[in-house]
């Protein structure tokens, strides 16, 4: 199905469905409805989204492919996207994104999808690397031939900015 369609029919069944709960409670409890619903979505999006970040950085700092918060990220940013369309059908999906229950079918839907695409995990190696002087001029970064790198495993190597930066 073409993805205009889609959205097309995704502006219709908002329409009809705000329109419809309009005539059944007014026009300014549905206001209300639609206000008090990206409120909410905006809390739960904040919520959620620190809780993951959270976690992406404890699995980095465990040196654990962060694969499931990456995921987790995407989803609760595609959330924030439904919460704050004006519609009621776009609420429900991403409120229902934003609980965890939800998203962890979401998420384990999405990575049995990539594992079948042959989409491969990443290696994430964070180690603090002090910025080194050579002849007065900073050097920011430091190419680091490693076991990993050998075996083909990309390897990445997070560097502290400096103060004042």
């Amino acid at each position: 199905m073409p993805i205009l369609l889609m959205m097309f029919l995704a502006v219709v069944a908002e329409f009809t469905v705000v329109v419809t709960v309009g005539g059944l409670l007014g026009v300014l409890p549905t206001i209300l409805l639609l206000v008090a619903g990206t409120v909410l979505g905006a809390a739960l999006l904040r919520r959620e989204g620190r809780r993951t970040l959270a976690a992406l950085q404890e699995s980095v700092l465990r040196r654990r492919p962060p694969q499931k918060e990456l995921v987790d990220g995407v989803l609760i940013a595609a959330a924030g996207v439904l919460v704050f369309l004006p519609g009621f059908i776009s609420d429900v999906l991403g409120f229902l994104l934003l609980l965890p229950p939800t998203r962890a079918v979401v998420r384990g839907w999405a990575l049995r999808r990539a594992d079948r695409a042959g989409a491969r995990p990443f290696v994430v190696d964070s180690q603090v690397v002090e910025p080194q002087v050579v002849d007065s001029v900073v050097v920011d970064s430091v190419v680091v031939e490693s076991d990993e790198a050998r075996r083909g495993e990309p390897r990445v190597i997070v560097i502290p900015p400096r103060r004042g930066e």
